[in-house]
């Protein structure tokens, strides 16, 4: 499949809604709507998004040209090799690439999304030397884009933050499933996108999966253990809050801090270093920019037409028809959101917790959507056109599919721990 008909589909479905609406409904204020929403999302697109990315991927390039040169990338990615090999069997085992994904990976895992996306930018880039049709996404390319829009975090200090300012009197309730939830959906990733691939599931590939889900099975244990902030009379800590957020921060610093020390250690200019590797990450800003702006425009384009929500409506009276339980259905907009605006769907998640509360049963499993999977058309927008990439063969349907059996399992999943 190619943006190009993603593109497409977006415009002309919003074309074909907002002709009705005219038609049938006299909205006469429709297409003024669709105009002052595209001078919008392209406004917003570079301001919102853009820029505040360029900072970012300008710092964390410099500090990954720094890693790169002081030999950190390559010990990581060593580390991990029997494991990401196997995921990855077009990479060479001391490819730069094997680290960067890693260091994508582990910011993903920490919540910290602004530090993700540089180190996952680079990955993308030097996979991209390895790819021998440029403008076309390779097996590799595709496992790593599924992976990441799979979301899995450990820490996710946006959706406990968000679950404070809307009230609630035990936001970090949603931890432990939003960590199983994307757990599935990640391991859903793997499979599906593997089997596609014709991966080798050996017992070293299965005996690693293992072992991560077991280790994400005894930090969830960890976790859950903790006392909230509330229950204790002093400042601590050993609390869900406090720890999640010391954590993740204090662990990326330190991060900073190693590729720094060491690259003096080994001896290399450290400040060159990362100069040179900041001016590639402004070229990164500005190539990906016009995808960026593209893409984006056209999903505002299907949201502010009404496809959306038609879409949103139609699936919550497939299931009220059929007659499943609609208690999650309230919730079921933040999922379907998802995958199209991270912004969109938050919102949806802010607007839920004014109406049922942060605390209910809705609001929490709003909450765990939201932690659940990522905004899988803008990462592809993003990643692929970071590097030139046009045709991404099998990688919407791949992610869209993960992130369906992610969405099922947080249902399952709430009911269990919310009812």
């Amino acid at each position: 499949m190619a943006l190009n008909y993603v593109w497409i589909v977006f415009f002309v479905i919003g074309l074909i809604i907002a002709l009705i609406k005219l038609i049938v409904f006299h909205d006469y204020e429709i297409f003024k709507k669709l105009v002052e929403g595209i001078f919008d999302a392209s406004k917003s697109s570079v301001m919102d998004i853009g820029l505040p990315l360029a900072g970012a991927m300008i710092f964390f390039s410099g500090l990954m040209s720094i890693g790169e040169k002081a030999g950190a990338i390559n010990f990581i990615a060593r580390i991990l090799n029997p494991f990401m090999k196997r995921l990855f069997p077009e990479v060479p085992a001391k490819h730069p690439a094997m680290g960067q994904m890693v260091m994508n990976f582990s910011a993903n895992m920490l919540g910290l999304d602004n530090a993700a996306t540089p180190f996952g930018l680079k990955a993308m880039d030097s996979l991209q030397t390895l790819n021998p049709k440029k403008d076309t996404a390779s097996n590799s390319q595709i496992m790593f884009l599924v992976l990441h829009t799979s979301g899995l975090t450990l820490i996710p200090l946006s959706i406990i933050a968000y679950r404070a300012s809307g009230g609630s009197t035990n936001p970090t309730s949603v931890f432990v499933p939003l960590m199983l939830a994307t757990t599935v959906a990640t391991v859903a990733s793997i499979i599906i996108t593997g089997i596609y691939q014709r991966l080798r599931f050996d017992l070293v590939l299965v005996g690693w999966l293992a072992g991560i889900i077991a280790l994400i099975g005894m930090f969830a244990w960890f976790i859950n253990g903790l006392p909230s902030q509330k229950n204790v009379p002093v400042p601590s800590i050993f609390t869900k809050e406090t720890f999640s957020n010391v954590m993740g921060n204090s662990i990326l610093f330190f991060i900073i801090c190693a590729f720094i020390v060491g690259g003096f250690v080994k001896k290399i200019n450290v400040f060159d270093a990362f100069i040179e590797g900041s001016k590639q990450g402004w070229e990164v800003v500005i190539k990906v920019l016009p995808y960026l702006v593209g893409l984006l425009v056209a999903i505002r384009v299907f949201r502010d037409s009404g496809a959306l929500d038609a879409i949103i409506n139609a699936i919550s009276w497939c299931f009220v028809q059929l007659g499943i339980t609609s208690e999650f259905v309230p919730a079921l907009p933040v999922a379907i959101m998802r995958p199209f605006s991270g912004g969109g769907s938050r919102g949806l998640m802010l607007d839920i917790f004014k109406v049922h509360g942060a605390d209910s049963f809705i609001g929490q499993l709003a909450s765990t959507f939201q932690g659940s999977a990522d905004t899988t058309f803008y990462i592809i927008a993003l990643y692929f056109g970071s590097v030139g990439i046009k045709k991404v063969r099998y990688a919407i349907w791949a992610g869209m599919l993960a992130d369906l059996l992610g969405v099922i399992a947080a249902i399952f999943i709430a009911y269990i721990f919310f009812k």
